[in-house]
């Protein structure tokens, strides 16, 4: 296994030294991460602050991820590192994506390379060894085309300001054209065109992007005419120049990438072909070599055209964002590009028209359909805000009706909305680079059948030169074992293998993505289709997370609704929520009744609050309130209706008058009205243990585990003692998520082998945290996400047996001659084909 080490200095608010219990806390949390083997504070200091060192594991972490987890421990990681992700045109399939991994791995001070045949190439780099100049002119002569690059998020690794002195000096001295990012760090002028746009050629020329599709046509045309010829009586040298033809257009590509790969010391399939189609029409069978290169390049091609349909997927949602904004300044309204928009602008939506920015509703009412970013399929009522004045940028628990996302369409009313976010920071910019860095990200199988590479080739390579030399030992010529050594060549060469993982998973999370769901990479997509446990947060998550009016108890002479209204009255002078609640669903109760005034409140930690209501005393609060009050304590009936009633998970509210009790007020959480069929389909799919966590009590947490279906309940739970039932868990159970909002549960999340948050759209914290977010604040989504991986382990599981099979049936066969060339290639070039298409069905699949 890979592994790197590199020292970080961190910075922890009001941190004394690396001895404080906050830096243990981070380094518990990090470690807890799959991938960070060990995290520990190094022996040197640089300028005063603590150096972690980090022991990880690249192909499964990322530094960019560890430093989205040091920043939820309140960590900031100094500016030393860079993290990049461009999208190319150029990379023809998944082994040219390795080629040119490799190459970028050369240069100094690159710590990681991930590149993938969608075009997306992930980098992370010492900022003080190397630049994004450097790595721009290492692509070029890769023959690649940067189209579009961003140097990470907003809040992560900036340049310090020595690092952007060094920059600014090389850009000063440079020959290019260049202009600066937000980081300080230059593009090439190439790189401003936007996400999914169509920009240069994979190869160039006159055919454009097609070009490779095109050579291969013409070789097949040319092989097909030299064929054909060979039945009619013309000179042999016409059909000869047909198959020279052939082998031109048909090995160009693969004559080209053989030879850039052994330049560099390397051997790939396309060298194996080369080789093979050579050795062919060194053996006067010119009509087989054609046909060998024909059927590779028109299977690369069309692997090619196939991956780019996953990829416009993608791409697809990067274009959802519209270009220009109506944007409303002192009472006249004007067309703006959505990049001149800063937050606070307010800008007019037009019915059945796009929304061009994140922000908020301050005028105006409508439906939104907002399916392109959290996969509802029905369009979300929109309201106003309250207060149209506030700055809405730093909140974080914005209303659902009064929040919308760019690139979300509006229904048939005009909206006005105040920007909260640069269109660069959006919900939906950061959801497809999130979704083109997923693409990098190998999975586990991945990573398998790349080791299992590295030892089959030279294995293959071994097994063809000992079958050269047959003729040596069993009686046949020179020319017969070289032709089985060729065929055994193309037979064992593993394509399909290379390719068959990486197209499940770029496909997975293109259709995850279109549904709602953010995945992020190959890791979490296998993990989460082998769950055989879910943890589940309670508040917010399995119930609505704000308290409802249950029930509504008089004692004595009183009616009901006389008892609602000297709670409301009394109440609506309060801040608490437990207290909103009561004058929030009070109301509705009592349907415009009038409410009496109350006064001179007096609030009682932890127990409730006293005022004044006409000239009576009002007392409302639990039962410790009456305890050490007066004399007049409840009667052992009416405390055995309080518990009786807390018992069954309500918060209860019992109300004295002067020294009369006059009721009682039930309040409880309730659960969202999808959990139990949700939790319902979750068993049905195969997921034996559901477990909801919560700091409630387990009177609670048993009343809400049993109205919904769970099958354990455990209450009463502090969050760190929720990170130790994970650890337990996941002993009993082989793979365990958790989930929950993302920010608060956001340890367990860590400790779990899959973190699920929900509703991310809302929510930077958890869109940068979980593994998995369900980018609606929705329950239900959970079964498209469970399903959908399941299908995608089960495609990758399809591909890995065709690979596998077809090249252990193939070999044998090709030795005692029961297939030549012809036959290795056609079945070789179809099963690589096959594997490609069989993923593709996952942009199908439905919820």
């Amino acid at each position: 296994m890979k592994k790197l080490q590199l020292k970080i200095p961190v910075l922890l608010p009001q941190v004394p030294n690396e001895k404080d219990t906050c830096v243990q806390r981070l380094i518990n949390d990090l470690e807890a991460e799959e991938g960070l083997e060990r995290v520990h504070i190094a022996d040197e200091k640089e300028d005063s602050v603590p150096l972690l060192c980090f022991h990880y594991d690249p192909d499964v972490i990322s530094i960019d991820r560890i430093q989205s987890l040091a920043e939820r421990t309140g960590a900031k990681i100094t500016e030393k590192y860079g993290h990049l992700l461009i999208e190319v045109d150029g990379i023809r399939h998944t082994r040219h994506a390795r080629t040119i991994e490799k190459s970028l791995l050369n240069i100094e001070g690159v710590l990681e390379a991930s590149a993938n045949a969608g075009g997306i190439i992930r980098l992370e780099y010492d900022k003080r060894k190397t630049n994004i100049e450097t790595i721009n002119v290492r692509l070029e002569k890769e023959n690649v085309q940067v189209k579009k690059s961003s140097s990470g998020h907003e809040n992560g690794f900036k340049c310090s300001d020595k690092t952007s002195d060094v920059l600014n000096k090389e850009e000063q001295s440079s020959q290019h054209p260049h202009h600066k990012d937000k980081d300080g760090q230059y593009l090439n002028e190439v790189d401003s065109h936007g996400a999914g746009e169509e920009h240069s050629h994979s190869h160039g020329g006159v055919f454009g992007k097609n070009i490779e599709l095109m050579f291969a046509i013409i070789c097949g045309v040319l092989l097909g005419i030299g064929f054909g010829l060979s039945f009619v009586a013309v000179p042999q040298w016409i059909s000869l120049a047909c198959y020279i033809g052939a082998y031109f257009f048909g090995g160009f590509y693969t004559a080209k990438e053989a030879v850039e790969t052994v330049a560099k010391g390397g051997f790939e399939i396309d060298f194996l072909m080369l080789v093979a189609a050579i050795g062919a029409a060194i053996l006067g069978e010119w009509a087989e070599g054609a046909l060998l290169l024909f059927l590779f390049s028109l299977g690369h091609a069309l692997e090619h055209y196939a991956m780019n349909k996953a990829r416009k997927s993608i791409a697809a949602l990067a274009e959802l964002a519209p270009k220009t904004a109506l944007l409303k300044k002192n009472g006249k309204t004007e067309e703006v590009g959505i990049e001149k928009l800063n937050i606070g602008d307010i800008i007019v939506v037009k019915p059945n028209t796009k929304i061009s920015a994140d922000g908020v509703v301050v005028d105006g009412q409508s439906s939104v359909n907002q399916a392109s970013i959290t996969g509802e399929s029905v369009p979300v009522d929109k309201v106003p805000v309250e207060d149209i004045e506030k700055e809405y940028s730093e909140v974080d628990d914005i209303k659902d009706e009064n929040r919308v996302f760019a690139g979300t369409i509006n229904g048939n009313n005009t909206l006005e909305i105040k920007v909260i976010k640069a269109a660069k920071d959006s919900t939906l910019s950061r959801l497809v680079q999130l979704v083109n860095e997923a693409q990098t990200q190998k999975s586990p199988t991945q990573l398998l059948t790349d080791r299992f590479e590295k030892y089959f080739v030279p294995s293959v390579l071994i097994l063809v030169g000992i079958l050269l030399f047959a003729f040596l030992v069993i009686d046949e010529p020179f020319s017969a074992s070289f032709y089985r050594a060729m065929a055994v060549l193309v037979a064992a060469s593993p394509c399909a293998l290379a390719i068959s993982t990486p197209s499940a998973v770029l496909s997975g999370v293109a259709r995850a993505a279109r549904g709602g769901v953010l995945i992020k990479g190959g890791r979490p997509l296998e993990d989460l289709g082998e769950l055989t446990a879910l943890a589940f947060d309670k508040t917010g998550t399995l119930t609505e997370g704000k308290p409802k009016l249950t029930q509504v108890v008089a004692l004595g002479d009183i009616s009901d609704n006389e008892l609602l209204k000297i709670a409301v009255a009394v109440e609506s002078l309060s801040d608490h929520p437990l207290a909103k609640a009561v004058v929030r669903d009070g109301k509705e109760r009592l349907e415009g009744e009038e409410i009496p005034d109350a006064s001179n409140l007096e609030a009682v930690l932890g127990k409730g609050i006293k005022a004044t209501l006409g000239n009576d005393k009002i007392y409302v609060g639990n039962l410790d309130l009456y305890e050490g009050l007066d004399k007049s304590t409840p009667s052992d009936k009416i405390a055995t209706k309080v518990r009786g009633l807390e018992g069954g998970g309500n918060t209860t509210m019992l109300i004295r008058k002067n020294k009369e009790y006059i009721g009682i007020i039930a309040l409880m959480d309730t659960p969202r009205e999808a959990a139990k069929k949700t939790l319902s389909e979750l068993k049905e799919i195969g997921i034996k243990r559901m477990i909801m966590l919560t700091g409630d009590n387990q009177k609670v947490a048993d009343a809400v585990a049993e109205e919904i279906g769970l099958t354990d309940a455990w209450g009463s739970l502090l969050p760190e003692e929720k990170v130790e039932v994970i650890k337990k868990l996941k002993e009993k159970e082989s793979k365990v998520a958790m989930v929950g909002d993302g920010v608060n549960d956001a340890p367990a999340m860590a400790n779990s082998t899959v973190g699920i948050a929900m509703g991310a759209a809302g929510s930077d914290v958890a869109l940068e945290t979980a593994d998995i977010a369900l980018m609606a604040d929705k329950l239900e989504t959970l079964p498209f996400a469970i399903g959908l991986s399941r299908q995608s382990k089960s495609i990758i599981k399809q591909n890995l047996w065709v690979s596998l099979g077809i090249v252990a049936l193939l070999i044998p066969a090709t030795i005692f001659g029961f297939a030549n060339i012809g036959v290795a290639v056609v079945i070789h070039e179809g099963s690589t084909l096959l594997v490609v298409f069989n993923a593709l069905r996952l942009l199908a699949y439905k919820k």
